[in-house]
């Protein structure tokens, strides 16, 4: 990929136009980090992107994203590019996107941009790094800083004020003091931010390790009621210190999402920790014994499913995150459940996710006890080892069988037998069609 980005600056280059790779690719380079992605930045025009890219090869092609504001997506050897033309942006009437934009040159781009860190071009044909921001002093001492004026800044987009946190947290840097100032007296704006971006750059927080530090940020920043009202509720709710030692459930949340295993780290499983105890504000009692919290997991998932419906999460995503936060109680109860109660949660597809976050759940506490998890887990795994698959429990008998020797009609009485012949295949007091057929005259009289 870095290679094509290459070759398609110096193309660019050749025919007469300023061209750098721009904004992240150059930070993370210049932070010692492989670029996830090139972003170009170039003096054409979008027409002239166009003519440029399309005239490489056969196999390149582009893609008007975002043409009026001088965004091409180029593919070339299947990589996939933002390519920009040099531009000012006019006010923000809408907090997100500029009303107009003026082709310019690259320092007017560099200056609109919105984090010093950003705003870096670099000159892979004289590998050259082209600063008009100061960026790389920034970097170098490990300071996140809006371009000019910090308010105007974050009025332009109000996804800065997350951006800011996310960048601070995740590169483990500090803010410039008139960036932190700007970021505290506008907090409130985050609340004007879509739905899907809110989403998305939430998302991009829980999938990183330092997530714990940076929604702790959120909330000291006062955002966190603007986001996520629902979980701010949660902030000064005490549980029973005889569980919980970490303290009340925003901090046990927190606490949960910083012990996730990064193997495990998923969209879904990040959401389902964050959310796994919303419902326990409206289910706090305080009884002789200690405080209870009674339902709280089916509460948290009907909450849970509203949030997300909220946010513009995909039916897929609600559903499996709802799951789990759903039965994340049901934990406790499988050592004592019936053998058939079991197997039918070992065969459920999203059973791992499910003890993934009891696992972060036990996490969470102090002082951590993972008995629960590991007695669950060696039953699954045992189960696993044993082969015991759907097919193993299969009635020997089939509904023509029934009707045949039992002279049964058709109807919902053969799978009411069917599924107790399974049931008592799993618990073991079923093993033979012998066995079965003894069954079924039992079950008849």
């Amino acid at each position: 990929m870095e290679q094509t980005a290459i070759q398609i600056v110096k193309t660019f280059q050749d025919a007469g136009h300023e061209a750098y790779f721009a904004g992240g690719s150059v930070r993370d380079m210049l932070m010692g980090n492989d670029p996830q992605d090139y972003d170009i930045a170039t003096s054409a025009k979008p027409d002239e992107i166009e003519k440029v890219i399309d005239g490489m090869h056969l196999e390149s092609k582009t893609v008007p994203i975002g043409k009026q504001f001088g965004v091409i997506l180029g593919i070339v050897n299947g990589h996939h590019f933002e390519i920009a033309t040099f531009r000012s942006d006019s006010s923000y009437s809408d907090g997100r996107r500029p009303d107009a934009v003026l082709f310019t040159s690259a320092k007017e781009d560099a200056v609109r941009r919105d984090f010093t860190m950003n705003a870096l071009f670099y000159d892979p044909i004289k590998k050259k790094v082209i600063d008009f921001v100061k960026g790389q002093d920034d970097i170098q001492n490990k300071k996140i800083r809006f371009i000019g004026e910090a308010h105007e800044r974050i009025k332009e987009d109000h996804l800065r004020l997350l951006r800011a946190i996310r960048f601070k947290n995740n590169f483990e840097f500090e803010y410039g003091t008139r960036t932190k100032g700007a970021i505290k007296e506008l907090a409130h704006l985050v609340k004007g931010v879509s739905s899907e971006r809110i989403q998305d750059e939430l998302t991009k927080i829980l999938l990183h390790p330092n997530r714990a530090h940076a929604m702790r940020e959120i909330d000291k920043f006062e955002m966190l009621e603007h986001l996520l009202p629902e979980l701010a509720e949660c902030k000064n709710v005490k549980q029973p210190t005889e569980f919980h030692q970490e303290g009340g459930v925003l901090t046990h949340v927190l606490k949960s999402l910083h012990d996730m295993p990064k193997e495990w780290v998923t969209k879904e499983l990040a959401w389902a920790i964050l959310l796994h105890d919303i419902g326990k504000p409206a289910t706090y009692e305080e009884k002789p014994d200690r405080i209870h919290f009674d339902g709280h997991a089916e509460l948290s998932a009907k909450i849970a499913v509203k949030l997300l419906r909220r946010l513009k999460f995909s039916k897929a995503e609600i559903t499996k995150i709802a799951w789990m936060i759903d039965h994340h109680m049901t934990v406790g109860f499988i050592p004592e459940m019936r053998r058939a109660h079991q197997v039918g949660l070992f065969l459920h597809p999203w059973f791992e996710d499910l003890m993934q976050l009891h696992y972060c759940d036990e996490h969470g506490t102090h002082p951590v006890d993972l008995s629960l998890y590991e007695n669950v887990m060696a039953a699954y795994r045992e189960f696993k080892d044993e082969k015991l698959l759907e097919d193993h429990f299969k009635p020997k008998l089939t509904g023509d069988d029934l009707m045949k020797e039992f002279k049964l009609e058709p109807g919902p009485q053969i799978k009411q037998i069917l599924d107790e012949i399974r049931e008592e295949r799993i618990e073991g007091t079923i093993k033979t069609k012998a066995d079965e057929r003894k069954f079924v005259k039992d079950y008849l009289k």
